[in-house]
């Protein structure tokens, strides 16, 4: 075993424990929650790693970045989620090798998002993100819709020719109401669910929790965690 794997199997094992030990202090089965390695500024290399470490999904937030090294992977079990704010003029790309978009927040973005999964003849699954440092109707510091615009954009979604509405998504707020308050942020997240499936009972993915608050997501009942730097180590600094 390489030093890399190693230091990654480890790291993986840690996480594994904690995703664990936060579902038995939910009363959770650990199968209800799922594991998303985020490996953005990391080399194609350590994807490989991972998969070869049972890694399933991986997530990606630069379509400069996550488009050759899924390309380098293509012959990996892996489902890619895109998770960063994406422009329309890097959709076309990013249909290509994402399995779900995690950042859909306009409608614009929908009409772009459906357009592409049509021509490629291929269904792509969309969480709304949720935005809980925006006004109702506002966008966020990071992207996401406010929580007065879900019920518009879901509709759009689960109209849209070749998309498929999964759920929500959000990331812990640095500013506004809920700024250093994860498990009000995420139990937030969860009621806003639940009106979701009220119209949309598929629509059932919540993904929320990163590397430092995984076990708050999990507690409040997020289906899906989002981990880097707890997996891969600290990143590189970036230009």
């Amino acid at each position: 075993m390489t030093d890399r794997k190693a230091q990654l199997a480890g790291n993986l094992a840690k996480v594994e424990e904690r995703i664990t030990a936060a579902c038995v202090a939910a009363g959770r089965k650990r199968e209800e929650v799922t594991l998303i390695v985020v490996t953005k500024t990391y080399p194609a290399d350590d994807v490989r790693i991972l998969s070869g470490l049972g890694v399933r999904h991986v997530a990606e937030n630069r379509d400069q970045d996550a488009a050759p090294k899924a390309a380098a992977c293509a012959d990996l079990p892996l489902s890619w989620h895109f998770v960063g704010q994406l422009q329309t003029n890097k959709v076309r790309s990013v249909v290509g090798y994402a399995d779900v978009v995690q950042s859909v927040d306009r409608a614009r973005l929908v009409t772009a998002l459906s357009k592409e999964a049509v021509r490629r003849e291929r269904e792509l699954g969309c969480l709304i993100q949720v935005a809980l440092d925006a006004e109702e109707t506002g966008r966020g510091e990071r992207g996401g819709v406010g929580t007065g615009g879900i019920e518009e954009l879901a509709g759009l979604v689960a109209e849209a020719p070749g998309l498929r509405l999964d759920g929500l998504m959000t990331v812990a707020p640095l500013t506004g109401p809920y700024a250093g308050r994860e498990p009000a942020a995420f139990e937030r997240l969860m009621d806003l669910s639940t009106d979701l499936r009220s119209a949309h009972p598929a629509a059932n993915m919540v993904s929320a929790g990163m590397s430092a608050d995984l076990e708050q997501a999990v507690a409040a009942g997020a289906t899906h965690v989002r981990v880097g730097t707890a997996v891969l180590g600290v990143r590189p600094r970036l230009g």
